[in-house]
């Protein structure tokens, strides 16, 4: 195994554990106004998130900072073909992040509820924005023989794009429904529970859609032969297994399926991918390879030194964060939002 075949798969886990952890952020965040029916409520749910939150999203700044050092042609191309959606995405989580910190600097109910809906406007945009910009790099999007992305914004929003979309935004909801019930209790508990059951079957619908789309949108499913369509058939398996354990009311298990669903399908677009980063629409000849995306051999090496070092101590804490913040709340618990 090569040098920038292990980047490669550094980086896919990388972009897998910033799905996995800011997923159900982002649908904690959109469910906010639906869950919340009064100001403790919309506490008690920021509250579940609320230690863990800014952690998550780490995991796309070391993401795209291993895209830039293992691989700085891929990332020039992305980020110059995506700007203004990136762009978007990059203020709808300033606003995001600004609303957790200001939400309750002022007790008048217009100003929370101001904060609230930057919240979900935060956690719904990047939602759909992740599953427009990964369906467009495995579909292919207009890139020269010079790795130049010619196309515009509006390439990008087509109609297999914003499914894909839609499916991230359900998926992260339904995500972000089992979490809440694994961290709240009483009423709320009950309201996340109705909210998993009620997301469940669009989600499965709209995964469906965007997976037989995706056979006939891209070559994907062509790749790897019968792995790719086990590993395909084994997410959307347990997509439906999250369903019957959402309605037997097991929580732990419920969230452990949706996180597998989002996992395996982050594999599935690896396994379809490899070894190209971008799918150049024009020319198969101009796609975007871990080879002549690459950095240095030396570069690689030295890199990926210093993850050796780094990322346990970083997983230690962020596991270490988790479980201290375990516990489920309440109404009757110390409110700090």
């Amino acid at each position: 195994m090569d040098l920038q075949t292990v980047w490669f798969i550094l980086i896919g886990i990388l972009f897998t554990g910033f799905f996995l952890l800011e997923g159900f952020d982002y649908g904690v965040g959109i469910l906010l106004l639906f869950l919340g029916k009064d100001d403790i409520d919309r506490r008690l749910i920021i509250n579940s998130i609320g230690p863990v939150w800014d952690g998550n999203e780490v995991w796309l700044i070391t993401a795209g900072a291993a895209m830039f050092a293992a691989f700085a042609n891929w990332y020039a191309t992305m980020f110059s073909g995506f700007y203004l959606a990136l762009v978007l995405m990059l203020l709808a989580l300033i606003v995001r992040g600004i609303a957790f910190e200001f939400r309750s600097k002022d007790e008048r109910p217009a100003w929370r509820t101001l904060w609230d809906w930057m919240i979900f406007v935060g956690s719904l945009v990047p939602a759909l924005l992740w599953g427009v910009a990964f369906a467009n790099v495995v579909r292919g999007v207009p890139i020269d023989a010079e790795m130049q992305y010619v196309g515009g914004f509006w390439n990008l929003l087509n109609p297999y794009a914003l499914l894909a979309g839609l499916a991230a935004v359900s998926a992260f909801a339904l995500h972000g429904a089992t979490f809440l019930g694994l961290k709240t209790k009483d009423e709320l508990l009950e309201r996340a529970e109705k909210a998993a059951a009620w997301l469940w079957l669009p989600t499965v619908v709209l995964v469906l859609a965007a997976m037989i789309a995706g056979i006939f949108a891209t070559d994907i499913f062509s790749q790897r032969g019968a792995l790719l369509w086990v590993v395909a058939a084994a997410a959307f398996v347990a997509l439906l297994a999250a369903g019957w354990f959402i309605r037997a009311r097991r929580h732990g298990w419920a969230f452990i399926m949706s996180s597998l669903t989002i996992a395996l399908t982050c594999i599935t677009v690896a396994l379809g991918l490899y070894p190209r980063l971008m799918v150049s629409s024009l020319n198969p000849e101009w796609n975007l390879t871990i080879y002549n995306a690459s950095s240095s051999e030396y570069t690689l090496r030295v890199m990926g030194i210093i993850v050796l070092i780094f990322l346990p101590i970083v997983l230690l804490y962020q596991g270490w964060s988790y479980w201290v913040f375990r516990k489920r709340i309440g109404r009757e618990d110390e409110l700090e939002y």
